[in-house]
């Protein structure tokens, strides 16, 4: 029997280039922030789990530097001397030390997972009950573009990738400026593609009603948490008047949030985060209420590197109630991978990994390069 005693738990910073700048409603990225969390058995086993928030803290509150803070000095001595068979066990001890921090404790969660299902020589998937589905769909998030660099990076993205559904970031202008631009383009690309928007939370209830409904014109056929998280009303406005399905995001961080969600009528489409939801357990839960009230489950991101987003899959692939597809592109954002071989992906969707645990190993002279000093 292998030994899964937890003997040591280490963190470091990554930055890692990215392709190109990637904006969000609040800011804009050049490089990925990745909190790698290494979890080792007494028997070198070792499984790796990230800490990655979308573009900073201003989305969740938390960061890489608070996220090693709180694992280093709280999180890592509840998980040492531990058996990984006891993940439940330590997870609750989480929430006894820490509120709230679900970033760091995805991160914790995810590298657990992977140290078990290492040790007992099989895929993660196996030990979220196993694969419904061996890929799925990935959505391409254009970020904050121009309409010209926005056709182009569709047009590459499609011959490189096969992607068919696109992502458009807004909330970061005056509303008015980026719904033409974005009308512009769906009477470019709309007949070839899907093309969905991400206002991040930031419109509020009168420009979101004002707006909309010359983008469900255009052709937009989902529209991502327009108004604030907390403001399940106005999303159910829009959810009844607007006549395109409208995903929650920033109003899900947890299963009560899921249920708010379904008691208010909120939202058609939950966006799953496993990063922040607090890691594939919780993940299983808040999907398993969704999927109850009869509403989808979209494999969300908050654009990890290669291990949460192998995480991601593995959840995303072994939950039935991800029907939404995914966009579990992460790792194609980045410049350079970490990692001996890459996620695959063509004709727009990514493939589970082979091999046990995420399916992945580490790239240590790339990880090395990509350390913060």
């Amino acid at each position: 029997m292998p030994n899964l005693n937890i003997a040591k738990v280490e963190t470091r910073i990554l930055d890692v280039p990215l392709i190109r700048p990637h904006g969000f409603a609040t800011t804009t990225a050049v490089a990925q922030p990745i909190l790698l969390v290494t979890v080792t058995t007494d028997d070198g086993v070792a499984g790796y789990g990230e800490g990655v928030v979308p573009g900073g803290p201003w989305w969740g509150g938390e960061s890489v530097e608070t996220m090693k803070a709180i694992i280093d000095r709280y999180l890592a001595p509840i998980m040492e001397g531990r058996k990984l068979n006891e993940l439940g066990g330590i997870l609750r001890d989480f929430e006894k030390v820490v509120a709230n921090d679900r970033f760091a404790k995805a991160a914790c969660d995810i590298a657990m997972h992977d140290a078990w299902a290492r040790s007992l020589g099989i895929p993660v998937r196996d030990l979220l009950g196993g694969a419904v589905r061996n890929d799925i769909d990935v959505t391409w998030a254009l970020g904050v573009l121009p309409l010209e660099e926005a056709i182009a990076e569709i047009d590459e993205r499609i011959e490189l990738y096969g992607h068919r559904s696109f992502k458009l970031k807004m909330g970061s202008g005056d509303p008015g400026v980026d719904t033409q631009r974005l009308v512009d383009l769906a009477a470019e690309v709309g007949e070839k593609v899907s093309l969905r928007i991400d206002i991040n939370a930031r419109w509020d209830r009168r420009t979101a009603l004002h707006y909309l409904p010359r983008l469900a014109d255009a052709g937009f056929d989902l529209f991502e948490q327009p108004t604030p998280a907390h403001d399940y009303h106005t999303l159910r406005e829009i959810t009844q008047r607007v006549g395109v399905p409208v995903m929650a995001d920033e109003s899900v961080c947890s299963p009560a949030d899921a249920l708010k969600v379904v008691e208010h009528q909120a939202a058609e489409v939950v966006a799953l985060k496993t990063t922040k939801l607090g890691g594939l357990r919780e993940s299983i839960k808040t999907a398993a209420i969704a999927e109850a009230a009869g509403l989808a489950c979209h494999g969300a991101t908050s654009l990890e590197g290669p291990f949460g987003t192998a995480a991601s899959l593995h959840f995303a692939c072994a939950t039935e109630a991800v029907s939404y597809g995914s966009e579990l592109f992460g790792p194609l954002l980045l410049k350079e991978t970490y990692t001996t071989t890459d996620l695959v992906y063509a004709d727009g969707k990514v493939t589970l990994p082979e091999g046990p645990g995420l399916g992945l190993e580490p790239d240590w002279d790339k990880i090395n390069h990509f350390t913060r000093k």
